[in-house]
Parts: C-alpha cells; sequence; structure tokens
C-alpha cells in the first residue's frame, strides 16, 4: 500500500446557500478523494476580477491515494455536481462552488491540463490567509518561501473578514474515544494491516505492527509444516510478548489510543491448527502463563474474508513463501477465529465481512468498515 500524499485545496462559494454549498463539498470531498485532517477559519471576501458577491473561502488539508490527475477528475466532478457551470469566455463568474487544487505534496507539474502548485495562489491574500491557518511552515517547492511568508509579502490589499460559522469535518462522525486499544484481527490475507496503517493515520493512534517478517522459521514452516510447526509457533509466542509488552507499557501522551494488526490470541488459533494434540496441550499451559498480565483489547475486529479472495490477495502481495499456502488451511484458519469468537463471549468483538469489498482501492468502503466498528 502506497503512503498517503497530503493535498491543500481551495474552496470558495458566492451565489445561493454559501455555507450549505461548501459543506456539500467537503463531504465529496471525504467520500471520494481522501480524509480530512485539517479544516482552516472561514473568511468572507469581496469578489476578484469581477462585480458578484463576496465570496466565503477556506481550505482544507486532505490526505489521499488518488494521483493528482485522479485528485483534479474528482474535484471537477464535485463542482458540476454541486451545479458549477464553468464558462468559456475567460472571464471570471460567481459561482456556487471553487474547488481549487493548490499543492499535492511538493509536486512541480505544468502541463497544460495540470498546474501545480496553483500559479497564481500567491496573489491571492484569500488563499493565503486560510492555507496559513492549516498550514503556515508549508514551503512552496518552485518560490521556496513558506505560506506565512508568502501571506506576509503578499501585494493583495482585498479585506478578509473571519466568520464565526465553522464547517463540519466529517472524520468526526467515527468516535473512538472509549477504546484505549483496538486489535484489528483476521486470516492470512485479509487487509488488517492496511486498516491499522489507515486508522493509525487518520485517527491519530499509535499502531502496533506484528513483526511477523523477520521471523526466520516462518519459510521454513511453509515449506515443511510438521517439522518447523512447534518451533514457529514458540518463536511467535516469545515475539509477541516481547513486542506487546514493549509497545503497551510505552505510553505515547500525543496518540489518542493504540490500534494493532494482531491479538495475542492469534497463537492459540494458529497453533490448535498447526500443532499435534500433545503439543497444543503444553504450548497452551505456556501461552496462558505468560500471557496472563497482557492488556486486552477494548475492541476486537475480525475481518473476515472468503478463502477465494484471500487467495486472490496472496497472490498479489507477493511473499514467496506464502504462493503455496492452501486453500484448506485458509480454511481452518477461519474456522478456527470463529470458533476462538464464539468460546470468548466476554470479548468485545465485532466481525465484519469484507468479502465483497476492497477498502484499499475503494474509500467508500473504507469508511464503510469505520461505520461497522463505531456502530
Amino acid at each position: 500500500m502506497t503512503d498517503a500524499k497530503t493535498v491543500l485545496i481551495g474552496i470558495g462559494s458566492n451565489t445561493g446557500n454559501r455555507l450549505t454549498y461548501l459543506q456539500s463539498a467537503i463531504d465529496a470531498i471525504h467520500t471520494q478523494i481522501g480524509s480530512i485532517d485539517q479544516l482552516s477559519r472561514l473568511y468572507q471576501t469581496p469578489a476578484l476580477g469581477f462585480e458578484g458577491a463576496d465570496f466565503i473561502n477556506g481550505c482544507l488539508k486532505v490526505s489521499t491515494h488518488l494521483e493528482a490527475s485522479q485528485v483534479l477528475d474528482k474535484l471537477l466532478a464535485i463542482e458540476q455536481s454541486l451545479g458549477r457551470t464553468r464558462h468559456k469566455d475567460g472571464q471570471y463568474h460567481s459561482r456556487t462552488i471553487d474547488l481549487d487544487l493548490l499543492f499535492y505534496d511538493r509536486l512541480i507539474s505544468r502541463s497544460e491540463r495540470l498546474e501545480l502548485p496553483h500559479p497564481r495562489l500567491q496573489q491571492r491574500r484569500f488563499v493565503l490567509q486560510p492555507l496559513a491557518d492549516i498550514a503556515a511552515d508549508f514551503e512552496h517547492p518552485i518560490l521556496k518561501n513558506t505560506i506565512s511568508k508568502l501571506l506576509e509579502t503578499c501585494e493583495d490589499g482585498s479585506l478578509l473578514t473571519p466568520l464565526e460559522d465553522q464547517l463540519t469535518n466529517p472524520m468526526q462522525s467515527f468516535d473512538f474515544s472509549n477504546y484505549n486499544f483496538i486489535a484489528i484481527e483476521g486470516n492470512i490475507g485479509a487487509g488488517k494491516t492496511s486498516l491499522t496503517h489507515m486508522m493509525s493515520h487518520d485517527f491519530n493512534a499509535k499502531k502496533i505492527l506484528e513483526r511477523f517478517a523477520d521471523n526466520p522459521f516462518l519459510p521454513k514452516f511453509y515449506e515443511d509444516a510438521t517439522r518447523y510447526a512447534f518451533t514457529l509457533e514458540m518463536s511467535f509466542l516469545a515475539d509477541r510478548y516481547q513486542q506487546i509488552s514493549d509497545d503497551l507499557s510505552q505510553l505515547d501522551l500525543f496518540k489518542d489510543f493504540i490500534v494493532s494488526d494482531y491479538d495475542v490470541f492469534k497463537s492459540l488459533i494458529f497453533s490448535k491448527i498447526t500443532l499435534s494434540e500433545d503439543e497444543f496441550i503444553l504450548y497452551r499451559k505456556l501461552f496462558y502463563q505468560v500471557y496472563k498480565d497482557i492488556a486486552r483489547p477494548d475492541l476486537y475486529i475480525y475481518l473476515y474474508q472468503n478463502t477465494e479472495r484471500l487467495q486472490q490477495n496472496i497472490r498479489l502481495r507477493g511473499r514467496d513463501y506464502e504462493q503455496t499456502i492452501e486453500s484448506s488451511y485458509l480454511d481452518k484458519i477461519n474456522a478456527g477465529y470463529l470458533e476462538f469468537i464464539q468460546k470468548h463471549p466476554e470479548f468485545n468483538v465485532k466481525i465484519i465481512d469484507i468479502s465483497n469489498r476492497d477498502f484499499i482501492k475503494n474509500r467508500v468502503d473504507y469508511l464503510w468498515i469505520l461505520e461497522q466498528m463505531c456502530a
């Protein structure tokens, strides 16, 4: 999964119910483009370059996995859906909504269709002022000045009037304030690590990621499961204990909660499948002795995917040692998780079936998962 890009967008409206148009645009950006990290204050400004009603202007910072051209396409489509008419006479006109792509990270583009950074933003106080509210230290990649410095030197003398009205960030509809520790679980290839990354970024959470890739016995297990099963499970037992103990004990006052892409009880689920009965009985005794004092998640999410989708995901991520995993093994893991969940009603568990969803490529699916978690 690629890292999210930071996009800075200017928004404005000077016709109709301006606040409603602005909020509708923000809601659409949230759904179609990416997570809104920050919203500026709103400012009332006179129309620039033509006679018209005053604008309400602002800026927002968005994290997206879309390419710059895709963001531009989405913004144009949102404008059109909100009644924006683009005239071909080269003149400025009143508009229900105006969405300007100001920056896409530090990308410089001078194609006919996509100019980045926006070529005239340094001349417009109604852009620079709200931009300084949310990105004062962001440096213009061509002019080599910060937004705050560009605002200081801007020759535009337009009067900006700060408004008391505020727009709502749709991300605030997802409330995880009741949780200190959320564990995301699922079968091999279910997407638990990707979801953990996304939630950590969007909700200021400390993330704990399982260090399975460093385990030298994992590739050997897939080659000869009978020989290496017990060794693998014992190494995981030790590694997971060390990691979760360290991470849970290291408080981060600047994070709102912890989100992890595994729960320690997965050791029992996998070991029951991979070990002989005698080995599992011994392993289970050791497990409960080791983990007796480990903190439990407040919320346990199980991402369910059917075996066909899991195999597709495993092939796509391309780890050589996983390519020989049989569907029957994945079936056993799914069954093992569901059996474990049924036997532990004291856990706060939510099973979310994502077999027909792709939350990495489709933002609507990601938002749907968050809704299920908060429901």
